[in-house]
């Protein structure tokens, strides 16, 4: 194993944000693991971002994050190619409008957007504690606004589906995923690594499926100011994960969209107790 050069760890990474985000790290001379789902996409953006990034080291890594057996087999592949790891964004999500289960019995967004971080992360934090000065980047959204107070009796369920009201469940895994970088920055707080949630606006990507009215229609309004590109979204998770005034700065949310940045703080985020109670559940529920 060597770690010659910074490594940073993209989750979702054969498109959108995830993809250009990769592409500036690697044109930086770092060397990227890209982490992806469907293996032809997997092939067509590593040759995509070596054309783009020739000098750069990037390594390819296959993982369904919505199955917590193959989340455990890539922490088990990262921790044998790296000896530390500098970054880790963990930036695969998707906003499915209909619930849908898992192999393993779990509603597959909740999986992919909440479970699939908290359980990889936490998997290769000794690697993260191994770096000099580490950063965690949790890609959330202000879709954590639509959300409701946890129901324990209810989890890991998921309610608040249907094509237009999805961002209640969407918003939902996001709400935890901020709650959990909270909790995590605590934890690693003396260990020199930084954890931030961030929000990388409206962004046309194909969260909801490539074949989606939802993607189909967000790809149309790009030319608009009200939806980024991909390299314009990506921007907030280049800045946290790269930037030398970010050092230090954790714990946070941090939104790119303009008009959030007046809204008052969610009130779940200022309640210590529930983000405790929430990481002890999700640990029993992914096996920690």
């Amino acid at each position: 194993m060597s770690t010659k050069t910074p490594v940073y760890v993209v989750t979702g990474a054969s498109s959108g944000i995830g993809k250009e985000t990769a592409r500036a790290l690697a044109r930086i001379g770092a060397t990227v693991a890209i982490v992806c789902r469907n293996p032809d996409k997997g092939q067509a953006t590593l040759a995509d971002l070596r054309a783009s990034a020739p000098e750069a080291t990037i390594d390819l890594l296959m993982c369904d994050l919505s199955e917590l057996a193959q989340v455990r087999a890539l922490a088990a592949e990262l921790r044998d190619r790296y000896e530390a790891i500098d970054v880790l964004v963990n930036n695969a999500g998707i906003n499915n409008t209909k619930r849908e289960q898992t192999t393993e019995g779990f509603d597959q967004m909740m999986a992919t957007n909440y479970l699939a971080p908290f359980l990889l992360t936490n998997l290769v934090v000794d690697r993260l504690k191994a770096a000099p000065s580490a950063r965690v980047v949790n890609v959330a959204s202000e879709a954590h606004r639509f959300a409701v107070r946890p129901n324990f009796d209810a989890l890991p369920e998921l309610n608040g589906y249907g094509p237009f009201a999805m961002n209640g469940a969407y918003g939902f895994t996001k709400l935890l995923l901020i709650l959990f970088t909270q909790e995590l920055s605590e934890r690693l707080e003396e260990d020199y690594v930084a954890v931030n949630a961030v929000c990388p606006g409206l962004v046309a990507t194909n969260l909801a499926g490539d074949s989606s009215i939802f993607t189909r229609i967000g790809n149309a309004m790009t030319w608009s100011p009200f939806v980024r590109s991909s390299d314009r979204g990506a921007r907030i998770l280049i800045k946290m994960a790269t930037d030398p005034e970010a050092q230090g700065v954790t714990g946070r949310f941090i939104t790119s969209t303009r008009p959030a940045e007046i809204l008052p703080r969610n009130r779940f985020l200022r309640d210590a107790a529930l983000q405790k109670k929430i990481w002890d559940r999700t640990a029993e529920w992914v096996g920690l």
